[in-house]
């Protein structure tokens, strides 16, 4: 087995205090550690950081860290440590804005609408703020509308898949002829075509609101970090050989 490099070493011993304070103090860590809507009054700034170490189960974080094992230490090998924590920590950063701003995008859609019905906008905030919903709101929209609507508000997103796709991305980038594998799927697979795939199904998985990973899963967050991950790749290969390369 590789030896750890020191930027993996110290993100994986990152989350997993992490999750042993969540499992130690449960509700308490989500609310102050997940990344909420902006409108939610759990919402916290330091949440687009601290949601990347935060985990839903030993399943959720034992699945990224070994991701961020197998395909980050390469990368790190190859770049050296600050320059992977930036890159890492940006497409973090990059899941959590998209992520954020499809939330946006659904809450207002639903809200529109049900202001629209004769309900001021505050008495909405309260209701949803109280964790409730009103049954006739599934009369006036389609009921992914308001299921968005709802969930955007109330379901925050945490985990460090945004990061990790990320991380795949940049792993396509410099080993594309590199043969990868789906749990599901047992056939060796190239980089350069297996990363692309996998993106696709998660956009359709976000767009359509089927499941084929599993429910729960923040797709856009994915997406997010994969296409962050894609433009610090773009830029640096753009600009290897000028004065703007990372030394």
């Amino acid at each position: 087995m590789n030896r750890l490099t020191e930027a993996i070493k110290h993100l994986l011993i990152i989350n997993v205090l992490f999750f042993v304070a969540t499992q130690l103090y449960g509700d308490q860590m989500y609310q102050w550690f997940s990344l909420w809507f902006p409108q939610n009054e759990y919402f916290g700034f330091w949440q687009v950081a601290s949601h990347m170490f935060m985990h839903g189960g030993f399943m959720h974080i034992a699945f990224n860290m070994y991701a961020l094992w197998a395909f980050g230490t390469p990368l790190e090998r190859m770049w050296g440590r600050n320059k992977f924590l930036f890159f890492y920590l940006s497409a973090g950063l990059g899941a959590a804005l998209l992520h954020t701003g499809i939330n946006y995008y659904y809450f207002n859609e639903g809200l529109t609408t049900i202001v629209n019905s004769g309900i001021s906008e505050q008495e909405v905030i309260d209701i949803i703020s109280s964790g409730k919903y009103m049954p006739d709101w599934y009369n006036l929209a389609s009921q992914s509308t308001i299921d968005n609507f709802l969930s955007a508000y109330n379901t925050p997103a945490v985990g460090a898949s945004g990061a990790i796709y990320g991380v795949l991305v940049a792993y396509a980038f410099s080993y594309p002829e590199a043969e990868l594998m789906l749990i599901f799927l047992p056939v060796p697979v190239k980089a350069k075509y297996f990363v692309p795939v996998l993106l696709l199904l998660d956009l359709f998985s976000g767009v359509t609101g089927y499941g084929i990973f599993g429910q729960g899963i923040a797709h856009f967050a994915h997406i997010g970090g994969a296409v962050a991950g894609f433009l610090i790749m773009w830029f640096w290969k753009k600009n290897q050989f000028n004065d703007k390369r990372w030394n």
